[in-house]
């Protein structure tokens, strides 16, 4: 029977002490995991500490772009005060210059499934050529517009899986529920689920909570809400949790 410090062992530090301690060690290495909330909440900000962290133990890393540029992304990363190494690359997901073509959206070939190909495609060229151990997919919101119905959408989902599980990586999915934000397509896919939420009450203030929704075959801490107090025992980045006033919620476990 394996001891709770082999279980440690074989995860992936987040590189956040605060949410590896939630998560009682970090993400199971070679499982897919969705980080799902709202524009703003800092999945960006937790996914680049996740592969600044397999970095830093000499790990490949791959964030794959959608819904950001390089520069914006890189940008951001300096904001914070990082510098992200050659480990980690990135790669800026673009359609191909014929699908840009105005010519080609008249066709009946063009649209979903052309595009939709294409991207999956170019996903699966650049890890082949990165091998990386550790996986950012940033966002489904496109991938889910690409797929235009819940069928096609699953099944990407499911070849996606299925393929980075042939090199052992660890995958963090990305979505902003903009889109279909009742789609639960991806909780049933994922090793793990895990929501940063945003909290504007009438009264009072704001507040964010993480929320560990689903996490198979592990165990894990309740919901928290954020306190500087909390922010700072766990060492939580200043620019994922936003200080207030709140007091953080007792351990649901």
């Amino acid at each position: 029977m394996s001891t709770s410090n082999e279980l440690i062992r074989v995860k992936a530090a987040t590189g956040i002490e605060g949410l590896d301690d939630i998560l009682d060690g970090g993400l199971s290495c070679g499982h897919l995991f969705l980080l799902e909330g709202e524009p703003g909440t800092g999945k960006t900000t937790v996914a680049l500490h996740f592969l600044l962290a397999g970095a830093r133990a000499g790990e490949c890393s791959l964030y794959i772009t959608l819904s950001e540029t390089e520069h914006e992304l890189r940008q951001g990363a300096r904001s914070h005060g990082w510098e992200l190494p050659d480990n980690v690359c990135i790669f800026e997901l673009t359609p191909p210059e014929s699908l840009l073509n105005a010519e080609h959206q008249q066709t009946l070939l063009y649209s979903s499934d052309l595009e939709l190909g294409e991207a999956t495609k170019q996903i699966f060229e650049v890890v082949e050529r990165v091998k990386p151990t550790r996986v950012v997919l940033d966002s489904l919101s496109e991938i889910r517009l690409l797929a235009q119905s819940s069928l096609r959408y699953r099944r990407q989902i499911l070849a996606i899986k299925h393929y980075f599980v042939r090199y052992d990586a660890t995958v963090l999915l990305l979505d902003d529920l903009t889109t279909e934000s009742l789609d639960k397509t991806v909780h049933s896919v994922a090793h793990g689920v895990i929501r940063l939420e945003e909290l504007a009450p009438n009264y009072g203030a704001e507040r964010r909570r993480i929320r560990v929704v689903k996490y198979r075959g592990q165990k894990y801490r309740g919901a928290f809400m954020t306190s500087p107090s909390w922010v700072m025992a766990c060492m939580c980045s200043r620019a994922w949790w936003r200080p207030n006033t709140e007091v953080p919620t007792s351990d649901s476990s």
